[in-house]
């Protein structure tokens, strides 16, 4: 392998193709039970080395989204899973998956989005799919109002965290807020761009930080609706360059997420859950927030 495949591997090439299969899984593309392309479809398809592509792999089944078996392809063996009584949250043919939320909610002339989260990284994904719905033509909002809260760079989180090498605990904190960095940039572009290219009338993009460590994560759509779950915490295999840790870290792209509707009836369970969220996001944001 050249120094160059080598970059890249661990570089961008080698997020792009990670990334990208997280959200395909988690999107139903790739449903619970199927398999994924084999690796030479997938190196063709993402322009990369088969090396790079198995890198992703690894770090997938490292955090048990896929089961690689010698001789019988890559099955997917967890995704993200919404538990709700809504009709709409059952009707893809996938099953409830986030997408689906996201899509209706931008399907509205005035776009709210709260979001309390660790990195950002499955709500990115969700918005460029939003972005290029817009610049399709298929959706028109004329507002998009984006309220993230993240936890503050300077807060030590318990997670991840290197269950071996003390030493090694740094680089897992450093890859996360890299992480965090690179999908909060990506957010921020997406939308101002969309708003340069006079597709949305007005965007509103605020992103903050506060000294808590997520248990869970949060989006607040549209004033109405409550996405709602809690960070598991499990033991697995993180890559950083051509090492692999062993840690302690949490898996916020499949968590599972409960789903709650505000309705006419102030006193139901969902009216109390949304607005009892709302009110939790705000006070948050507006008195521990930097």
């Amino acid at each position: 392998m050249d120094a160059q495949q080598t970059s890249d591997g661990g570089g961008k090439e080698f997020q792009k193709v990670s990334d990208e299969l997280r959200s395909r899984i988690t999107d139903g593309t790739y449903p619970l039970g199927s398999f994924l392309p084999s690796q030479r479809d997938l190196a063709e398809e993402f322009g990369v080395s088969r090396d790079t592509v198995q890198r992703a792999l690894r770090e997938l089944a490292g955090e048990r989204w896929i089961d690689p078996r010698q001789g019988s392809g890559t099955r997917v063996v967890n995704t993200q899973r919404i538990q709700s009584s809504d009709p709409k949250a059952t009707r893809s043919r996938h099953g409830a998956t986030l997408g689906p939320f996201i899509s209706e909610a931008f399907e509205r002339p005035e776009v709210t989005l709260d979001v309390y989260t660790l990195t950002s990284e499955s709500l990115d994904a969700h918005i460029r799919l939003q972005a290029e719905r817009i610049r399709g033509g298929f959706i028109r909002p004329e507002h998009i109002a984006l309220r993230m809260l993240l936890p503050s760079t300077a807060l030590q989180l318990p997670y991840p965290k290197a269950l071996d090498i003390d030493e090694d605990t740094p680089r897992l904190q450093a890859r996360l807020r890299a992480i965090t960095e690179r999908h909060t940039d990506s957010l921020r572009h997406v939308l101002r761009e969309l708003h340069a290219e006079k597709l949305v009338p007005s965007v509103d993009v605020q992103i903050r930080h506060a000294p808590l460590t997520p248990t869970f994560k949060l989006y607040l759509l549209n004033g109405v609706e409550a996405l709602h779950g809690l960070y598991g915490i499990t033991r697995r295999p993180v890559v950083i360059g051509e090492e692999e840790i062993d840690a302690l870290d949490v898996l916020g792209l499949g968590a599972t997420l409960t789903h709650h509707v505000k309705d006419t009836d102030q006193n139901s369970s969902g009216s109390v859950f949304v607005e009892s969220m709302e009110s939790w996001f705000e006070s948050v944001w507006t008195l521990l927030t930097d």
